[in-house]
């Protein structure tokens, strides 16, 4: 059966990536009197030929997020259950070779954990780990998913990647959403950050997208840590392997998010900067070639860069996050694994969406729309 890694080995980074810079004007405005994207005309969305068109783009993004979603963007948090990690990778606050406190947390901690976030009000919250199978495990995901799932209404995990049979068993236990980045998608540079560990290999990584359209999860993330590499080229191979994925498993739904590298410990220079009008035509090309797909932004940007380019696109944030386990509940910034861009409670980052004419979302935004429609249908 054919799985992503045969579209994979068809494409050469390098051809991608003189292809995308090789756009020209004339190209982009193909792309955007195109009434269905191609793979070709993203390439001409992101290229730098583009960049004279962002106000184009973006004003063709707003009106078409707002046709699908309505004035509204849902609102999710992340929850660090663990910051053990027997990986080594350059990038990472939690990589084993840095020497920071580790803590798992135990059911006591995670129902203090719960306590500050209800309180907060959220009802999608997203699990997060370091990669450490022995201690942080299936039997460690088995134990405290249903204790959180009866808490919440939407439960994301961004973990190690795992077998299908292990999605199967996480989604009767309450899992929904499983976000995974590929990082880079040039093996190369793969190499050179991932240095120890089960993460270093790059296929078996590559391939978690399908088989969690095998176990049928409903919401499936994919992204890369923008900075590795050229920016473009690894934006191009996430979109084609969204490209990809919805066709095979339509059952599931998608999400693209857009992490650009953030200070950490031991952390490194971004090889590729993009800056903040990039990542906004990034996003813009997101929403014109997959009218349909969930567009994510955390507390990674700025308050102010969130604040502006979320009505153009952007359908879930997340809110007054930590990066580290017992955050919530402890306010302990030792063990984080990254620095956070923006800092507001969740109140301010609520009212900053309302002064810009959007609603707040508490939980999955696909099972507001559901509700909604029944209720026009009875």
């Amino acid at each position: 059966m054919m799985s992503f890694m045969d579209i994979f080995n068809q494409l050469n980074w390098d051809d991608i990536r003189l292809s995308v810079h090789g756009k020209t004007e004339r190209d982009v405005q193909k792309a955007l009197q195109s009434s269905r994207k191609t793979l070709e005309d993203f390439k001409a969305l992101i290229s730098p030929a583009a960049e004279p068109y962002l106000e184009v783009m973006a004003q063709q993004s707003r009106k078409l997020t707002r046709q699908r979603f309505g004035n509204t963007v849902s609102f999710y948090i992340p929850l660090y259950l663990s910051n053990l990690c027997s990986n080594d990778c350059t990038y990472c606050g939690f990589s084993m070779s840095n020497h920071i406190k580790r803590k798992t947390l135990s059911p006591d901690d995670i129902d203090r954990e719960i306590v500050a976030i209800k309180q907060m009000g959220f009802d999608h919250v997203l699990l997060v780990t370091g990669e450490h199978t022995n201690k942080v495990g299936m039997d460690y995901f088995l134990q405290v998913l249903p204790q959180i799932k009866k808490h919440f209404s939407y439960l994301s995990m961004e973990v190690q990647p795992l077998e299908t049979a292990s999605y199967q068993s996480l989604k009767k236990a309450g899992l929904d959403a499983v976000m995974v980045y590929q990082e880079t998608y040039n093996p190369s540079t793969y190499g050179i950050h991932h240095l120890r560990g089960n993460k270093t290999d790059f296929e078996y990584r590559l391939l978690t997208p399908d088989r969690l359209g095998k176990a049928g999860v409903d919401k499936i993330g994919l992204g890369a840590l923008i900075g590795l590499d050229d920016w473009r080229t690894d934006i191009f191979y996430v979109a084609a392997h969204l490209d990809y994925l919805e066709k095979k498993y339509w059952q599931s739904r998608y999400s693209v998010s857009f992490p650009r590298l953030r200070p950490c410990a031991g952390g490194i220079q971004p090889k590729s900067i993009m800056s903040d009008k990039q990542l906004v035509q990034t996003i813009c090309a997101f929403r014109l070639f997959k009218p349909e797909v969930d567009l994510s932004l955390s507390t990674r940007e700025s308050a102010s860069f969130r604040d502006n380019v979320v009505p153009l696109g952007i359908t879930a944030v997340s809110a007054n996050s930590s990066t580290q386990p017992g955050g919530y509940a402890d306010h302990n910034r030792e063990l984080e694994q990254f620095s956070v861009g923006d800092n507001r409670s969740v109140y301010e980052v609520a009212e900053a969406m309302k002064r810009r004419g959007l609603e707040t979302v508490w939980h999955d935004w696909h099972e507001v729309y559901s509700e909604h429609v029944s209720r026009e249908t009875v």
